[in-house]
């Protein structure tokens, strides 16, 4: 059962961004990785599939199951290879197994398909088969990029040069090249893993996708000034910005869960982060006019959203993403109303408008004295009609995660703005 309730919480981890998911599975020291990680990314996988099984059959509800440990056991039960434990988890699920097979094949008739991979969204279907580099930025408090590619030179590994379109981000193993559009970013052959190499374990280089690595990139603030990171944990963006400020000014860090402030802090540590102050508050509750934050000029926005730009969501989808787009918005006020605020990046990892354009769109009718800027002209993906300032990201068309962002700025930075109720 251990194998189970390991996959489960890495897999609430992973919905709650406190890690990426080979990540948090190689950190947890399960005996098994390789059967540990084949679970959670099947389970993540076909999660939209699961939910559905699992609330149309009222599973929780029988079994008294919490919905990722309930994932988990459905995916091996009715998918993969049979339940790898005994005992009365096995005995309660085996009384549910019939059901759960005939909501598969219902599901299965509703859409026309015979195999479980057809169930998957096209999206899913594709990213599957087309592997993601692996990304790896380069931790600039603590080495250079340049000291970065020789010590992997001398490690066996053959540079490439730098990326000049998007193609030449599809690599051999072995083979490296520096990104096109992030200069800090080395790009590697998916299977690459450096858990166990030294210039991860010593803080010289975070795991990160490219995508993830945009939001600090473009708000870009400068060494000595005032930044928020507003819904910081697990910390990769607050490291990136601390790395962008040289560790001069001040980083206010928020987030609402302790546990995952406290592996922020450790994550921290490890990268050389000194300009920090963390704190485990909402963003929401935050004072503007406190005293403290009177210079913060920057702030960067990443609220909690439905993940929908690396796993798969079901369920009343609809009515989830209204509550979410609702919280962001709040977010995205608040975050306005800071009185000597230059500039704020608004991300998501979502792929939904309802998340990404649809907000920003009522937050610059909310905030008429705040406008966007256009980004990185050469990006080969844009947000939707009319807001074409801002980016999106996604698997087939820059070779990352699906990622939705944002650079919102006031017209005039040098004039005392009134707040703005949010």
């Amino acid at each position: 059962m251990a194998l189970y309730v390991k996959a489960a919480e890495i897999l609430e981890k992973a919905e709650r961004k406190q890690g990426a998911l080979k990540t948090l599975v190689y950190d947890s020291k399960f005996a098994n990785i390789k059967q540990l990680f084949a679970l959670v990314c099947e389970t993540q996988k076909f999660s939209s599939v699961l939910r559905e099984l699992i609330e149309s059959t009222k599973l929780l509800k029988h079994t008294k199951l919490k919905m990722h440990l309930a994932m988990v056991l459905v995916y091996d039960l009715v998918m993969g290879q049979g339940l790898k434990c005994g005992g009365s988890w096995k005995s309660t699920m085996m009384k549910h197994r019939s059901r759960l097979q005939a909501e598969l094949a219902r599901i299965k008739i509703k859409q026309k398909v015979s195999r479980n991979e057809d169930l998957l969204p096209a999206e899913v279907q594709r990213s599957a088969v087309d592997h993601l580099p692996r990304y790896v930025r380069v931790n600039t408090l603590k080495t250079t990029v340049e000291d970065a590619v020789d010590y992997l030179k001398r490690d066996g590994f053959s540079y490439q040069g730098q990326a000049s379109r998007l193609e030449d981000l599809t690599l051999k193993e072995k083979d490296f090249v520096r990104d096109l559009h992030l200069p800090e970013v080395l790009v590697f052959s998916p299977k690459t893993d450096f858990h166990d190499h030294f210039l991860y374990k010593a803080g010289h280089v975070i795991l990160q996708d490219k995508a993830s690595c945009l939001p600090a990139y473009l708000l870009n603030p400068p060494p000595g000034s005032h930044v928020i990171d507003a819904c910081a944990a697990p910390g990769n963006k607050t490291s990136h910005l601390a790395a962008i400020m040289k560790n001069k000014g001040k980083l206010f860090a928020f987030d609402l869960d302790a546990k995952r402030l406290a592996t922020m802090s450790t994550l921290l540590l490890r990268a050389g982060v000194t300009c920090q102050q963390l704190a485990n508050q909402d963003f929401l509750k935050v004072d503007p006019d406190s005293l403290q934050y009177k210079d913060v000029e920057y702030i960067l926005l990443d609220p909690s959203c439905s993940g929908s730009g690396t796993v798969t969501i079901a369920g009343s989808l609809l009515a989830r993403l209204t509550s979410l787009a609702s919280f962001q918005l709040r977010c995205l006020n608040h975050g306005l109303r800071f009185p000597c605020l230059k500039r704020l990046v608004y991300s998501t990892c979502s792929i939904y408008s309802q998340e990404n354009e649809e907000v920003v769109k009522a937050c610059l009718q909310q905030n008429p004295g705040f406008r966007l800027v256009p980004l990185l002209a050469k990006w080969p993906e844009r947000g939707l009609e009319p807001l074409t300032q801002c980016l999106r990201a996604s698997t087939s068309k820059t070779r990352s995660h699906g990622f939705f962002f944002s650079l919102l700025t006031v017209y005039t930075v040098n004039t005392p703005r009134t707040h703005r109720e949010s």
